[in-house]
């Protein structure tokens, strides 16, 4: 292949077929979920009324590999392999002796990376019989998602989406309804928590947890409903590794091997689908990256959390998870037009921070615009706001390489288009944007409801 290389591209043969457990490599495993109750560590049964067996299975794992069923990979093969590019113009723009890859999830039907675990979740709830899915999304690339892999596989969609987005991007719930979905802001009136919350505040601007809250409440009143999360989970970040191992595949066509790899974290499916692969070459000496997470100064779980056990949603249904945390009870400004909002870290995640395999960073959100018109206006893609933050990293890195004169390469995800999000853009453009950083004072508001697990 030619030196002047822009986009690598993968034959179809060369797409993954199996996905990539990180657990097995580690040299330390995961501290475990509780059960709620008895604080003792959670079985498959505690997991039953919300998941099917098989992703229960994937949850627990200690298998290495897991084979993609060939029904997941036939409507993979609608997007996958996506292309990696070196961003030329970028760093033309730059100046910068710095080589800018980066593997674009924008190219899914949905738009983003978050149909990589959609199909798989929505398969094997199909195989066990479930007729409905219940979820949560914020800015709506995971509720589209999820109502698109429905959609492939016949079965009903039910999405609470954060009120604050709601409101901001209704065309998002349009996507999710062209694919059949039934779409609800949260707090809803639907169910007895979110009318307890609006009943406090009827201009409340929710949050994922407490849509999560909502969701799950629905799902476990029907035996034939089942919910379905789009970040967090060890299974999740399973599906996604996708992601990397297409990237490893690529480079190596190259013959590059990433200095730095950059990724945005808000629960963490995107930057594991990136990053584990690379950190399993890492672990064994084939590769030595800085891995590093990138997240808003608005919602710094990994930079200001605390490392502690604490629900995924509001109202306290779901088991306990050690995670990074803000507490369950946080809710993002409704301002903050960046993404990531989550109030918790992916377990995994938050494990290889605190073993020190990887790093963390929070950016303010008009630095990661900034950036992002940059990019757009070099490489051509207006990036989902999500991903800016890692787009915002990777300039930086990109400009200590000029001041220094080192050649690094520099990876990341651009997880998803910003053709829905033109809002938060609009915003930017007209001076309407703040940047935004979480008070000491809100972080232990919102920790004091945090469990006290030693």
């Amino acid at each position: 292949m030619s030196s002047d290389y822009t986009k690598i591209l993968l034959e179809e043969h060369e797409m993954p077929t199996r996905w990539y457990n990180i657990v097995p490599d580690l040299p330390e495993p995961p501290p475990p979920p509780l059960h709620p109750g008895t604080l003792q560590p959670a079985t498959a049964e505690d997991f039953a009324a919300l998941f099917p067996k098989a992703l229960i299975e994937q949850e627990m794992s200690a298998e290495r590999y897991i084979d993609i069923p060939e029904a997941v990979l036939d409507v993979y093969r609608l997007w996958r392999p996506s292309p990696l590019f070196r961003a030329r113009r970028l760093e033309k723009l730059l100046d910068t002796p710095a080589k800018i890859f980066y593997k674009y999830e924008g190219v899914s039907p949905a738009g983003s990376h978050k149909p990589n675990t959609a199909v798989p979740q929505v398969w094997y709830n199909a195989q066990e019989g479930i007729r409905k899915l219940t979820t949560e999304t914020g800015a709506g690339q995971w509720g589209s998602s999820l109502a698109f892999a429905c959609a492939q596989f016949g079965l009903e969609c039910e999405i609470w989406q954060v009120a604050a987005s709601y409101r901001a991007k209704p065309y998002r719930r349009t996507m999710m309804e062209i694919w059949g979905g039934k779409v609800h802001p949260s707090p809803s009136t639907v169910t007895e928590f979110g009318r307890s919350l609006l009943a406090q505040d009827p201009d409340h601007p929710g949050s994922l947890g407490i849509a999560i809250s909502e969701a799950v409440s629905e799902a476990l009143k029907h035996p034939d409903t089942r919910y379905a999360l789009g970040s967090v989970l060890n299974h999740v970040l399973l599906h996604q590794t996708v992601i990397g191992e297409e990237a490893l595949l690529q480079l190596k066509k190259v013959g590059e091997t990433p200095d730095v790899l950059v990724g945005c974290t808000g629960g963490g499916s995107n930057f594991g689908g990136l990053a584990f692969p690379f950190l399993r070459e890492k672990l064994a000496g084939r590769m030595n990256p800085v891995i590093r997470c990138v997240e808003p100064t608005a919602c710094p779980t990994l930079t200001k959390g605390q490392y502690r056990y604490d629900f995924g949603d509001t109202e306290g249904l779901t088991p306990l998870m050690k995670m990074h945390t803000l507490g369950a009870r946080f809710i993002p400004e409704p301002i903050h037009a960046g993404g990531l909002r989550y109030h918790g870290m992916a377990p995994l995640v938050s494990h290889v921070y605190q073993l020190g395999l990887v790093e963390a960073i929070a950016i303010p959100q008009t630095e990661c615009f900034t950036r992002a018109i940059q990019f757009a206006r070099s490489e051509g893609i207006v990036p989902a706001p999500e991903p800016t933050h890692a787009i915002a990293a990777a300039v930086r890195e990109a400009l200590a390489c000029r001041e220094s004169g080192e050649s690094k390469v520099i990876l990341t995800a651009l997880c998803g288009h910003g053709h829905l999000d033109l809002a938060s853009y609009d915003k930017f453009l007209h001076g309407g944007m703040q940047d935004l950083e979480l008070s000491d004072e809100a972080l232990a508001e919102a920790m004091r409801h945090v469990p006290e697990i030693a």
